[in-house]
């Protein structure tokens, strides 16, 4: 397997950051609610409207160098099976360890795709400031100051 270098990426990792302090300030809240406006039925199926700096936020990640589409080898190769597992995992990872923190943002960016829940957890959670806050530290230790 390719090692990732966090330095490689450090453009993407500062677009990213610009989303950071909203993804801070979300942490355990819900950045998404069910649409049942304009007359829909209680036989209707409503559907889910997110936040825009949210959508925003899983675009511009998409555009980057940091999807892994193979996130799910990454958690295997390195026994990440729950929220906790991916936790510390990111809080331990090292800038040897980038396909972890790449494969945890992968993992609720593209997860979201599908279904929309992914988006809402990790913010909720916690997980995509904890990987960012650790890209960030790592790229100002190994590189120069981020912004």
């Amino acid at each position: 397997m390719r090692e990732i270098k966090l330095t490689d990426y450090r453009e993407d990792v500062e677009r990213l950051l610009r989303y950071l302090p909203w993804l801070e300030s979300h942490v355990a809240t819900d950045v998404s609610h069910i649409y049942q406006d304009n007359g829909l039925t209680s036989s209707s199926v409503g559907f889910p409207v997110y936040d825009s700096t949210l959508l925003n936020f899983v675009n511009e990640a998409r555009e980057t160098g940091l999807m892994d589409e193979n996130y799910s080898y990454v958690f295997s190769q390195n026994f990440i099976k729950t929220l906790e597992d991916e936790k510390r995992a990111v809080e331990n990872a090292t800038i040897k360890d980038c396909q972890i923190l790449t494969g945890v943002l992968s993992k609720y960016v593209l997860g979201g795709m599908t279904k929309g829940k992914v988006w809402n957890d990790a913010v909720s959670s916690g997980i995509w400031v904890l990987a960012l806050r650790r890209m960030k530290k790592l790229l100002e230790i190994w590189d120069s100051p981020l912004a």
